[in-house]
């Protein structure tokens, strides 16, 4: 499995550069929070739809120990997309940085410290 780490991840957000950050998680997890400029796809079907082949394409899910993101690697990577890297941290780790996110709860919990 080709991994990246949060600070590769960083990186590659704040040059722009060209790539696909997709979230394996539910509808509903996605919603809540996700890292900016995310997709969501959560099943194949919605991979064909977004994802080309030739895309450079990063997966993550929210946490080391959520399978939704190996699952993800392994059906992109099984159905022929060759440029696929998996954040294991995922949205948990990348938040424990400090680092930005988007959501429902993002923004409620943005509100909660700003009222501290």
């Amino acid at each position: 499995m080709n991994l990246i780490t949060r600070e590769e991840l960083k990186e590659k957000l704040d040059r722009g550069d060209d790539f696909k950050l997709v979230c394996a998680l539910s509808e509903w997890a996605y919603r809540a929070k996700h890292i900016p400029g995310s997709l969501h796809i959560d099943n194949p079907k919605k991979a064909t739809e977004f994802l080309e082949k030739s895309d450079e394409i990063v997966v993550y899910c929210s946490d080391v120990h959520c399978p939704a993101s190996k699952y993800a690697y392994h059906i992109l990577t099984s159905s022929g997309y060759e440029n696929v890297r998996r954040y294991a941290g995922g949205i948990i780790d990348w938040e424990d940085a400090g680092y930005p996110v988007e959501g429902e709860w993002a923004e409620a919990g943005a509100e909660a410290e700003a009222t501290r």
